[in-house]
This record gives structure tokens, C-alpha cells and sequence, in this order.
């Protein structure tokens, strides 16, 4: 088989937020026989990497990628699923050189699965545990969002006490253990509909 036909080993490698040296990612995939290796200079909190659009567009079909390890690839696992995925639709192998992954190989292609499969469930689990906070809040009376600072009583509480000249904004914060600003809030909702009675937090 020519080189051709087997395609030709591309290296990616990025600076990490706590290693802004590429040193050692280009050793090792120098040492991992890459004929070219795209350099990323910015952290992967960038939604920008033009270097990984570069390699993506340059890579063909029975080409590897070959990184130095996973997360140099993708910002976190679902990102670095998508991309793993778009590579095995193209045709293009992955291969991470510290977790000793390559998926043009029956065992890498199982562990890619596996992390595949587990990323799902970890969406899936975030996502019923959101739901079910929500179901909650609104089985309490809440349609989301933070719990009210004041009780319904608490707040006929702080009306009258605003209405009284006796008494300060600070004095009333300092009652009820809240802020100045929550005060203000429910002083400046009640005012805009004419101190008629209203929900505020």
C-alpha cells in the first residue's frame, strides 16, 4: 500500500490555559512521524480556533489526525465528541498519543463509543435534573429563578414600616436581614402601581 492510499498523519497541537509552551505537544508528535502539525496559540475558551478550521479543511479521507492528548482537541467532551464525529464521517482517524487512543483500530473505535455514550448520558442526567428543579419551583409556587427574599407577610410587613417616617431603608434591611437594593426594589414596584400590593423580591 503507497502513502497515498494510506493518507498522512496531521498533528494539532494548542496551548492549554496553564501551559503556554507548545514545546512539549510538538515533540511528541514530531516523534509521532506528523508530516505537518497546525499550531493553535490561544486557549480553547476562545470560540475561535482558526489553526483547527485550517486542519479540518486541509485533512482527507484515510488521513490521521494525531493529537498530544484529547483535550487539546475539544473544550469539553461535547465539543470534542462533534468533532470526533465530523472526523469519522470524513473518513479521518484520530489518534491521541497520551491516552493511546487511535480509531482506525476496532479498540479505539470501542473507546470513542464508550465516551460517546457517556457524554449523552451526562447531557441526558444534567438535563432531568433541570427539569426536575423546575417541576419543583412551580409545585412551590415558582415559576423559576431565585427564592423571593421576603415572605408574603414579610412584605405587608415592610410596607407598613416604609410608611412609617420613624423608620429608614437601611433600618428595615437590617430587620429582615436582606439588602438595601431588595428594599428599594419592592419600595419602587409598589410605588409604580399606586402602593398597590405586589409580589417582589
Amino acid at each position: 500500500m503507497d502513502l497515498q492510499s494510506q493518507g498522512v498523519r496531521i498533528g494539532y497541537a494548542r496551548v492549554s490555559t496553564h501551559e503556554q509552551n507548545l514545546d512539549l505537544q510538538l515533540d511528541a508528535l514530531r516523534k509521532a512521524h506528523c508530516t505537518e502539525i497546525y499550531q493553535e496559540k490561544m486557549s480553547g475558551k476562545s470560540a475561535k480556533r482558526p489553526e483547527l478550521e485550517y486542519m479540518l479543511k486541509a485533512l482527507r479521507a484515510r488521513d490521521t489526525l494525531v493529537v498530544w492528548r484529547l483535550d487539546r482537541l475539544g473544550r469539553n467532551a461535547s465539543d470534542l465528541i462533534q468533532i470526533s464525529t465530523v472526523l469519522a464521517e470524513r473518513g479521518i482517524n484520530l489518534e491521541s498519543l497520551t491516552e493511546q487512543m487511535d480509531t482506525s483500530t476496532a479498540m479505539g473505535k470501542l473507546w470513542f463509543n464508550h465516551c460517546a455514550i457517556m457524554a449523552q448520558f451526562e447531557r441526558d442526567v444534567m438535563r432531568e435534573r433541570t427539569m426536575a428543579g423546575l417541576a419543583s419551583a412551580r409545585a412551590r409556587g415558582r415559576k423559576g429563578g431565585r427564592k423571593p427574599a421576603l415572605t408574603p407577610d414579610q412584605v405587608r410587613e415592610v410596607d407598613a414600616l416604609l410608611a412609617d417616617p420613624r423608620f429608614t431603608v437601611v433600618d428595615v434591611a437590617k430587620r429582615y436581614g436582606v439588602s438595601r437594593a431588595t428594599i428599594y426594589n419592592r419600595h419602587r414596584a409598589r410605588s409604580s402601581v399606586g402602593g398597590k400590593d405586589v409580589e417582589s423580591s
